[in-house]
């Protein structure tokens, strides 16, 4: 890997923590982290965003507290709003996918972001309602929904618009070569 890769994908995962710290706290605490993800894909594309986005959870599952609220360790990979966090993966991987297949573009941006966002509810829906379950608590995906999921969706795609924005225009910026 290049070092100007290296350190770009490491400033990206230092976005991330920043992103994670700037956090209001609900049973899934709201934060800047999805934008994060969105932004490190625009700005470093698919694979690289992907490895930023990898690091960080693993500087956070090392117990770096990277995580909201200056958390970090496996448990908080491995708690109820773990799956979340391990959705930001499948964001990132869902995005590098479609600009494999599909390649580069706004609307495969945009699209690619959204599904990615669907998977990473979908994903951490299911872990949360699972271990809220095992714990002795009685809820459906309805209600998990309802705590984790619609209160995030308009905020979420808010965030996706300011990194689309942002993404366009600092990408140019950073293809320059520099010398």
């Amino acid at each position: 890997m290049k070092t100007r890769n290296l350190v770009l994908t490491g400033i990206m995962a230092a976005l991330l923590t920043i992103c994670a710290w700037i956090s209001i706290p609900t049973a899934v605490p709201f934060t800047l982290q999805t934008m994060g993800v969105f932004l490190a894909v625009g700005l470093l594309g698919g694979k690289l965003g992907s490895l930023a986005v990898g690091v960080y959870l693993l500087l956070g599952a090392v117990g770096l507290p990277v995580f909201s609220h200056f958390t970090g360790g496996i448990g908080a990979l491995v708690g109820t709003t773990g799956g979340y966090l391990l959705g930001f993966l499948l964001i990132a991987l869902v995005m590098w996918a479609a600009e494999a297949l599909l390649g580069k573009g706004p609307l495969v941006y945009l699209c690619s972001a959204v599904v990615g966002l669907a998977v990473c509810y979908l994903f951490g829906s299911v872990w949360y309602l699972y271990l809220y379950s095992a714990g002795g608590a009685s809820a459906d995906m309805l209600t998990v929904l309802g705590w984790c999921v619609f209160p995030f969706i308009v905020p979420d795609l808010i965030k996706l618009a300011l990194a689309f924005a942002l993404s366009r225009r600092l990408a140019p910026a950073l293809s320059r070569q520099r010398t």
